[in-house]
């Protein structure tokens, strides 16, 4: 087929084309760009919820991604934990399960993995198909907070979209001064469920509440309150 103007050869009005757009495109695995966009986004919800996180390696690039993991990464070495800013005993490990469906014999296997599970405080499991009921209930009997995120759910950070308003967590002490200032009790605030997405990358539990700004071009600014439940 020839584009108008164009000749078969490639030439248009004497110049050579340069190269087809699809050599433009990422040639490197989908399978290393997901491992890449979710492990960024993990690093990014953890350092928000105060985690100690090297900016290096959230702003590590795609290529050099592909230069230390390869086309396909292996998930042992993806797994890495961080300690919080303000509680150097609050140790959060994240772990790459395998595409499989995670059952019970997994998560056997992971626990047995697990070093210094004594001063570890919760455990991030990234999973990349289903985890079946029997393996819920496993995961419930570890001492320690267990969060499961779908690979796919970290693809992209929801904090980021433009049309998502500001959160911020309140600390206990903020929370009360905010209770006592408008004389209410936290039931009498706005919910906002703890299955909520905003709720799961903060990693927030009962009782917490947010602060919420809204600002725009067609609204005007303001500032709500939200109690998880």
């Amino acid at each position: 087929m020839e584009v108008e103007g164009e000749t078969a050869n490639g030439e248009t009005n004497g110049e050579i084309l340069g190269p087809c757009l699809t050599s433009h495109v990422d040639d490197g695995s989908a399978e290393s760009h997901r491992y890449y966009l979710s492990r960024r986004t993990v690093l990014e919800m953890l350092r928000d919820r105060g985690y100690s996180v090297p900016a290096s390696e959230i702003d590590l690039s795609l290529q050099d991604f592909r230069f230390l993991h390869g086309p396909t990464p292996d998930i042992e070495r993806l797994r890495f934990s961080a300690t919080h800013c303000a509680d150097p005993s609050d140790r959060m490990l994240v772990i790459y399960c395998g595409p499989g469906i995670v059952k019970v014999n997994v998560i056997r296997g992971l626990h047995s993995q697990i070093a210094n599970k004594d001063t570890l405080t919760g455990l991030i499991l990234i999973t990349q198909n289903q985890v079946t009921n029997q393996a819920l209930k496993t995961l419930e009997l570890y001492p320690f907070k267990t969060e499961i995120f779908q690979i796919t759910d970290l693809l992209v950070n929801i904090t980021k979209h433009v049309l998502k308003p500001k959160h911020r967590v309140l600390t206990d002490k903020e929370k009360q001064k905010l209770l006592k200032k408008y004389n209410i009790e936290e039931k009498q605030l706005p919910r906002l469920s703890r299955k909520d997405a905003i709720s799961r990358y903060y990693g927030l539990e009962k009782g917490q509440v947010v602060k919420v700004t809204y600002s725009g071009d067609i609204t005007e600014s303001h500032v709500t309150y939200r109690c998880i439940w």
